[in-house]
């Protein structure tokens, strides 16, 4: 079967392809408003600059729609693609949570969140949503403007520039969990999609964006290294405090969206080796923040939200999703 599309661009598509277009700043413009550029700030411009260059934009009209048995994609996989469309598509709603959260970030935080993350993750967000919508759903519903008062209340604290350090440390922990359960997540779902013999969507779906998430996380994890030397003790405590009562996995905002990450673990056949996900997602920041506790394989936290939110899953009514992948 031929899934096509007319071409057109619906009221959000718009939207986003006129802010994915908007021209990056140069390298240079970034350095000369950093005031004394460090080899750290030297390497993530170059690295940003990079992904820019390397990895723009996935073009919407290079995406091939041909799928072969829609139906069986759609049950096997389409709550899995609402949950990735949401997310991507919720890169609005970061940014504006990060503007919040970070009064007076470095410039090329800036650079990268605004000028390369948005752009790509929006593509990616649009480019799953119109599949599933060609395999028969209804689109995703992203929450693309809504900031919590805990938000708003931290963007407050970070005025104070000592307290901003230790949210750029939360953020730089945020996005390294983020992009490292999407690449893995991505792959899974790549070798699924490729077993169903759907090459379309594996080649030119899911296989251009697990291509670029790895770019993503190497900025975080620059970043946080490059901040975890100029932390002091208090401001390191505090970040330990504050993440260990704020981690939830990618997407999971409520109860409600717990419960569908729970699904997507077990479709994707994550359900049995939770302990092995959350060691992969948070390796480096096992390593920045509880180096000291030797021994300790993952935090507890992280194990914890996983394993609550597949529970949600198996606690709520039984949802008709198909039969699971369990890829290995």
């Amino acid at each position: 079967m031929r899934l096509v599309t007319d071409g057109t661009l619906g009221d959000r598509d718009a939207r986003h392809i006129g802010r994915a277009t908007d021209q990056s700043p140069c390298r240079l413009a970034i350095l000369a408003r950093v005031g004394a550029p460090t080899s750290v700030d030297r390497r993530l411009v170059e690295h940003v600059d990079r992904l820019a260059a390397e990895h723009p934009p996935i073009p919407l009209g290079s995406v091939d729609y041909t799928v072969r048995r829609p139906g069986l994609l759609r049950e096997r996989y389409g709550h899995v693609l609402d949950y990735m469309a949401r997310v991507e598509l919720e890169v609005d709603r970061n940014v504006l949570e990060l503007t919040t959260l970070l009064p007076d970030p470095p410039e090329v935080d800036r650079y990268f969140y605004a000028d390369v993350w948005h752009p790509q993750e929006t593509h990616h967000g649009l480019i799953l949503d119109r599949l599933q919508v060609e395999l028969g759903r209804p689109p995703a519903t992203p929450n693309l403007d809504s900031i919590s008062l805990k938000l708003r209340i931290l963007g407050g604290l970070a005025h104070l520039p000592s307290f901003q350090d230790v949210v750029r440390m939360l953020y730089y922990l945020t996005g390294m969990a983020t992009e490292r359960s999407a690449v893995i997540a991505y792959n899974l779902l790549h070798d699924g999609v490729s077993e169903l013999s759907e090459t379309g969507i594996a080649e030119t779906v899911v296989a251009p964006i697990k291509r670029q998430e790895p770019g993503h996380y190497a900025f975080y994890q620059l970043s946080a290294r490059g901040l975890r030397g100029e932390l002091a003790g208090w401001q390191h405590w505090l970040a330990r405090r504050m993440r260990s009562v704020s981690f939830a996995p990618v997407g999971a905002n409520n109860a409600t969206q717990a419960a569908d990450f729970g699904d997507v673990m077990t479709t994707l056949g994550m359900s049995d080796r939770i302990d092995d996900w959350a060691a992969k997602v948070a390796r480096v920041e096992t390593e920045l923040l509880w180096a000291r506790d030797r021994g300790l394989a993952v935090p507890a936290y992280v194990v914890r939200a996983f394993r609550e939110a597949l529970e949600r899953a198996v606690a709520r009514p039984a949802r008709d999703f198909g039969p699971s992948s369990h890829v290995r």
